[in-house]
């Protein structure tokens, strides 16, 4: 289709985009499977299935059909694919031939909790896992006690209806004893994530085949990684138990296959840990941590022998935060960096630490295996593309295996990100973006769509997957669209991240408007005509922003935090405020309430639209409720949309008609302020 007849991107489009997930290669290098998502507007939901991809780059095939298949794992010696599935209820693990395939895959688990986050070991022969429990649940597990089997079907559907209302049962009324009790979209129970071992082998009986549970801490552990000889797990759990946030106490432990027995790797310095890798030699560990109530700081990607010496940070030099990482066959390391923007891949000699590129260029990664024989998967967005899979051969170039997308693409006008780079009134330079509508003239002004990342600590760039399609339709509808990194961001540097200190709006307000007086210098915009938006921080920032200048002509505010004090006591991340303030509220309320958006709101006189999920536990809806009360008493202009059954993550993975409805909704109100009738 020539570019003259292709259509502008619209909103339902977002129903058209497939995305690809945790790409996961073959042991010998010849496949690829990954998660292929769809939307399913329907189910008000998204379909995932497992795919295969020969990185020869000859064909791909769809592996499963029940649209709720996830976390594909090869099996050691690559016949065999492993993958967790919904397809009966509760997620449990499957496990299906690569030899013959087509053939129904076999139910692994039946964890009555259901099962997840499958790792094979070394010799194939046992699967560890996951798996929430009660402590109840565990000592009823440990006595051997057991249901008597129902009489008849009869029974036990009624005997499944009693236990599902027990179960709700117990939530009525519901009883609160640690902080947080409620996160995503739900609150939390009383289960913590455990870890079983159980053999793969098919037609095994009785105790034979069934799984062995390691832990029964009152604690949750994280994903399992088998030590090459099969003998240990290395997991990263609270180091002590019954405290609130237990991810500030996560530190790796090893537990010894045979009886469960664990071993704590002494932390000294108070770090927190996230997910740990060892080498194929079984030497070394990698592990991110960061340093413990210092969320602007990088993190210490580092590395240390397992026969438990001192760690080694390995990325100060670098200045940059490690997104993901695996060890190459010769125990050096791959990592995924966070730069300028982009996410490059290089290899990491861990003995003189230095990093060689290895994948570069303009895209975002979503996820990264790497084989035996160095070939290395991916899954990827760029500015032309929303999501595929890429293959690099050891000695290759990158080459595109999937075209799930390319139909969509032929379809539509997709409009080209442009670079810039300006200096902030601090002296800073900062990196943005922006994007023309498809019948830019130039010398012609055009109206401006401003977009402020959440965070405070993360990147945008020119290829971000979750604002692909956002960019693209707010282009299409006649806007010039502009987003930056200012100081605040990652990928730039810990001093850029940690310039925001204690200053969440008055230190990135500045650095945003001057990339607008940029792009007005530059004769792109119509200084009369602009709109600003963000999400979470971006929500803050932009409220913050139509409280302190009248330069905008209409705001949307998405999920944003604009009272410190009260969101201190409300989220899931209670501790963030104290991290980012240096105090508690108790402490200095005065300081946390000057730096609230709401202590200025009476002030905001540019139209503002409120958007909020009322399932927002990490962001709570009465964070919004409290800014539309002020700006309405005080005489401003606002309205508010509370979306039902969404979380924090409503625009990037909520019900598909809900994300539509919502970047329709913010285009009416920026067209009502920014774009007259008449035009």
């Amino acid at each position: 289709m020539a570019a003259t007849e292709k259509r502008r991107i619209t909103a339902d489009d977002l129903n058209k985009i497939i995305t690809i997930e945790d790409p996961n290669i073959s042991p010998d290098g010849a496949w690829v499977a990954f998660v292929q998502v769809t939307a399913d507007p329907l189910e008000k939901g998204y379909k995932r299935n497992i795919w295969l991809a020969a990185t020869d780059g000859s064909r791909s095939l769809q592996f499963t059909r029940s649209n709720k298949d996830s976390a594909p794992r090869w099996s050691p010696d690559g016949t065999r694919l492993a993958f967790v599935s919904g397809r009966g209820g509760k997620p449990q693990i499957f496990i299906a031939s690569i030899q013959a395939p087509g053939g129904e895959p076999r139910q692994l688990t039946s964890n009555a909790n259901g099962a997840n986050s499958p790792a094979w070991s070394p010799d194939g022969q046992h699967i560890a896992y996951l798996s929430g429990m009660t402590p109840a649940e565990i000592e009823k597990e440990d006595s051997g006690e057991k249901d008597a089997k129902p009489a008849d079907s009869l029974e036990a559907k009624h005997r499944k209806e009693r236990q599902e209302e027990d179960e709700k049962n117990r939530f009525d009324p519901r009883f609160v004893w640690r902080i947080p009790y409620r996160t995503g979209t739900a609150f939390l129970d009383e289960r913590a994530q455990q870890v079983y071992v159980i053999p793969t082998a098919d037609g095994l009986e009785g105790d034979a085949a069934k799984p062995r549970r390691l832990t029964k801490l009152d604690v949750s552990y994280a994903a399992p990684e088998w030590s090459p000889d099969g003998q240990a797990l290395y997991v990263v759990r609270a180091r002590r138990l019954g405290t609130d946030t237990p991810w500030r106490e996560n530190n790796i432990f090893k537990i010894n296959v045979a009886d469960g027995s664990e071993t704590h790797f002494d932390d000294p310095d108070h770090y927190v840990f996230s997910a740990v890798k060892i080498s194929p030699d079984g030497k070394w560990l990698a592990y991110d941590r960061n340093v413990a109530n210092k969320t602007d700081l990088n993190g210490r990607f580092s590395i240390q022998a397992t026969d438990g010496s001192a760690a080694i940070t390995v990325n100060t030099e670098l200045d940059r935060n490690i997104a993901q990482f695996r060890w190459t066959a010769d125990n050096q390391l791959l990592v995924l960096a966070a730069q300028d923007g982009n996410m490059p891949v290089y290899k990491l000699d861990i003995a003189s630490k230095i990093y060689t590129p290895v994948i570069t260029g303009i895209q975002m990664l979503q996820g990264m295996d790497i084989a035996a024989n160095g070939a290395i998967v991916y899954a990827a967005s760029t500015p032309e593309n929303p999501s595929e899979l890429f293959f690099k051969a050891a000695a290759g170039e990158p080459q595109q295996l999937t075209q799930v997308n390319q139909k969509f693409l032929d379809d539509v006008i997709v409009q080209p990100t442009h670079e810039i780079r300006f200096m902030s009134p601090a002296g800073v330079e900062i990196h943005g973006w922006y994007n023309l509508p498809p019948d830019y003239e130039e010398g012609k002004r055009y109206p401006l769509i401003v977009d402020i990342h959440g965070g405070p600590h993360i990147m945008w760039g020119a290829a971000m997957q979750s604002m692909w399609h956002e960019w693209q339709f707010q282009a299409a509808r006649g806007y010039v669209v502009f987003s930056c990194n200012p100081r605040g961001s990652d990928g730039y540097g810990e001093a850029h991240s940690t310039a925001l200190h204690a200053a969440w709006g008055k230190n990135a307000m500045p650095d945003v408007m001057a990339g607008i007086q940029t792009l007005i210098e530059r004769g792109i915009v119509d200084s009369e005509k602009m709109a600003v938006t963000g999400g979470s921080y971006g929500g803050y920032l932009t409220a913050w922003m139509v409280a302190h200048t009248n330069q905008f002509k209409a705001a949307v505010s998405q999920r944003g935090v604009y009272n410190l004090l009260s969101f201190y006591g409300t989220s899931d991340v209670p501790l963030l405020i104290q991290n980012e303030y240096d105090v508690d509220p108790w402490e200095n309320p005065m300081l946390l309430w000057e730096e609230s958006p709401i202590a200025h709101a009476h002030n905001i006189k540019t139209p503002l639209l409120i958007i909020h999920a009322e399932n927002d536990y990490r962001v709570p809806i009465e964070q919004g409720e409290q800014l539309f009360a002020y700006i309405r008493r005080s005489g401003g202009i606002v309205n508010m949309l509370r979306y039902p059954r969404e979380g924090h993550e409503m625009s990037r993975s909520g019900e598909p008609q809900h994300r539509i409805h919502h970047l329709e909704e913010m285009l009416k109100w920026f067209d009502t302020y920014c774009m007259p009738a008449a035009e």
